[in-house]
Formats: C-alpha cells, structure tokens, sequence
C-alpha cells in the first residue's frame, strides 16, 4: 500500500466508507426548519424582525462580548470594524500573508492597503514576532507609527485565528499596546474557541465572527461585530444600517453608510443553530480526538492540534505532512479521487492577483504551512460515525 493509500485508509477508518464524504456540511435539523417557518409565517423576512436581535444577544451571551451587531457576512463586519478601530484610507493594515482573501479584501474596502507578515507554526496563526519587526521599524510621528517598507501608517493589525485554533492573542495585543496600534480580530473561524476562559474576538476592541454556510454555526450568510464598547457598538449598528434616523414613520439618513444588515431569516436559521452549538462542538472535538489517534503512527504526518492553553473549536480538523507540495498535492489527488473532500490551505495573499503588486514581509513559515498542510473531512456528524 502506497503512502497516499494508507493515508485515504486512515482517514476512512475515522470517517467511514460513504462514498462521498464533505469537507464541512452544515447540520440541519427540525429545529432549524421550525425557526425559519416561523419567520416565514410572520412575513419579517428582511432586515426587520425579532431574530436578529435574539440572535445577537445570544452570540454576545455565548462569546462574553457586551454587544453583538449582525452583519450580512464577515467581510462586511471586518471593513466596518476596522473602519470604527480608526484605519483611514491610504493607511497599512498588518494582516497575514496565510489567511482566507476575504481578510484582505475587507483592508481594501476601508480603502486601506494590506500589509502581509508571517505566521506562527505552533498555532498557524499571525506571528508575533513577524509583527513587532514590523513595529520596531517603524518611524513614530505624531500621526502614528510609519511603515518603513511602504511610508504608510500602519492602521491596525488583523490577526486571524487559523481553522479555530487561537493565536498568541495576548501577546499580539500587548505588542500592540505598547506602540499605540489597535488590534482588530479576524475569529471568523472560531466561534467556540478560547484562549483560557475568553472568547476569541473579544480581546481587542473589536472582533468579528463568519456564519457562512461552512462554518461551525451557519445562518447561511452572515457576520457579527464584537465589542464591549458601547459607542463602538452603536456606531456599527448606525453605519451597517444605512444611517437611517430613527422615527415612526420619515427616512432620514444623516450620512453615507452601509446596508449590511443581516436579513431576520438567515437570523432565524443562526438561532436555531446556536442551541445546538455546544453539541456541535462536543462533536468536532470527539473528531478531532479521533483524527489525532488515527494519525498517531502514520510516518510524515502529524495532526494540527490545538496550541497549548487554548480551547479550539477544530472548526477544521487538519494534518500537516511531510514531503512539500509533491507530496501535499499526492494526497490531495488521492484523497478527493476517493470520495473524501480535503483541501490545501489557501494561497498565500501575497501572491494572490489583487495584491501580488504590493510590498510584503518575509513568509518563510506561511510557505512552509501552505505547501504541507491538508485539511480533512470535518463536519460534525462524523462524530457519530
């Protein structure tokens, strides 16, 4: 048995024999059809109804974050709040180079410019270390801090937690502190997660969450801001809902703004879900446990595990394996010609077309990560396999 065979087999021994087995579907039960129909039948199916605001008073509950603005998707809710954190056209914003499009491309919707550095290998994640070289660099002016590659201001910094598994988000923000840039968290993947007994995205002033339909919790499309702030909270909710003044019955809209409301239907379905996220993430847990046992004796590969003093959502279970791209893409081929949905890591942003003009740190890490790193079939209900 060749090594990508016996890598197909292992994963089968975890997840069964179906013949197609999805990367990560949603879970859809009567409770989520219950919810929906009573949206339905109460005709609020926009941007008006009761289940946005249950919905986000449920998430700031669950997460520990004093406020929760509901958004149509985590893109959206990451150019707003960097928007509030005060990142100004033409400004730098520390991002890194291994992360989802959708993290740069918010940069570029608050008309700022994205900055890409390195990442962690222990928690795959933006690495500090890569950030204060960065900072320490940098010119201080009155302004704030001077990127010394570009001669731009550096805005804020946007650390992302990789496939829900924490970053050194204490760390980052104490770095980040001491030379005045605010930290923005990109926890779009890890409702769930937490460093001790904090919620992700909600260490620095602002944070934002993903309920895309492949996410952990799904409302189909959608996003939240977190924050404890309560002005920061009320500017979002004005600006994400084109600036319209209250009152019974006149539009008036005091400034230029955003419809980025999220719809009461897609809140319905979120918070049909968010009961059933503890179960969710019992489930993804027992996975990952079994994963990481599956793969204890296979040569060349190791199971990504959470970092040490973190809680991780395993939103998506993933091994890294040794060889380099051959042999990541060897078992990439075997594993999807077998029925199983596995995925590299994304390309690196900075090679990505939109932004492959602009200056970047080095990323020998990110490169290393993104030629080894496979993800595996990760659903929930493959726990019950």
């Amino acid at each position: 048995m060749s090594s990508a065979e016996a890598f197909v087999r292992t994963i089968r021994d975890v997840v069964g024999d179906e013949p197609f087995v999805g990367l990560h579907i949603p879970d859809i039960a009567e409770a989520e059809k219950h919810r929906v129909r009573e949206c339905l039948d109460s005709t609020f199916v926009s941007s008006v109804g009761s289940f946005v605001g249950e919905f986000e008073k449920g998430i700031a509950a669950f997460t520990g974050a004093a406020y929760g603005i509901a958004v149509s998707n985590g893109t959206s809710a990451l150019q707003v709040a960097l928007e509030l954190a005060g990142v100004a056209p033409g400004d730098d914003v520390i991002v890194p180079a291994l992360s989802f499009i959708a993290t740069a491309n918010a940069v570029s919707h608050a008309r700022a410019q994205p900055y890409f550095v390195d990442s962690d290998e222990e928690t795959l994640g933006l690495s500090v270390d890569a950030v204060g070289q960065v900072l320490r660099a940098a010119r201080p002016t009155p302004e704030g801090l001077i990127n010394a590659a570009t001669g731009r201001r550096i805005g804020a910094v946007v650390p992302m937690h990789t496939l829900g598994h924490p970053m050194r988000i204490v760390e980052l923000l104490q770095l980040a502190d001491a030379f005045g840039v605010p930290v923005v968290e990109d926890a779009a993947e890890s409702l769930g997660s937490r460093v001790g007994a904090q919620h992700t995205g909600t260490f620095g002033a602002l944070g934002i969450l993903s309920f895309n339909g492949n996410k952990i919790l799904t409302t189909g499309g959608g996003g939240m801001i977190l924050t404890d702030d309560e002005e920061l909270a009320l500017r979002a909710r004005h600006l994400t809902t084109t600036a319209k003044l209250a009152h019974r019955w006149e539009f008036e809209h005091d400034e230029v703004a955003y419809n980025f409301r999220m719809p009461n239907l897609n809140a319905a379905l979120g918070v049909a879900q968010l009961e059933r996220l503890p179960d969710f993430l019992a489930a993804k847990r027992r996975l990952a446990d079994r994963y990481r046992d599956a793969f204890a004796d296979v040569a060349d590969v190791t199971f990504l595990a959470e970092p040490g003093g973190t809680e991780s959502n395993y939103w998506l279970c993933a091994v890294r394996a040794a060889g380099g791209l051959d042999r990541r893409d060897e078992l990439l081929e075997a594993t999807n010609d077998a029925g199983l949905q596995c995925r590299p890591f994304w390309n690196l942003l900075h090679l990505q077309a939109p932004y492959r003009h602009l200056p970047h740190a080095p990323t020998p890490v990110a490169e290393a990560l993104h030629s080894s790193v496979v993800c595996i079939p990760s659903s929930p209900a493959l726990a019950a396999v």
